[in-house]
């Protein structure tokens, strides 16, 4: 498993909500609390579409 740049993670935000993600390396996913959506990473990549984040 494909570990993430930590350098991406400080610049990518929700795009709903324009807010920081929060990185949930167990679960492969980056997390918007504020719009209760994971976006799942693939390989590596983040996928930030709203549309492949899963509700939580």
């Amino acid at each position: 498993m494909p570990a993430i740049d930590p350098k991406l993670l400080e610049i990518l935000v929700c795009p709903l909500t324009k807010v920081p993600l929060r990185y949930d390396a167990a679960k492969q996913e980056l997390i918007s609390d504020q719009a209760g959506l994971a976006y799942p990473i693939r390989d590596g990549i983040p996928i930030m579409l709203v549309e492949e984040a899963r509700k939580i």
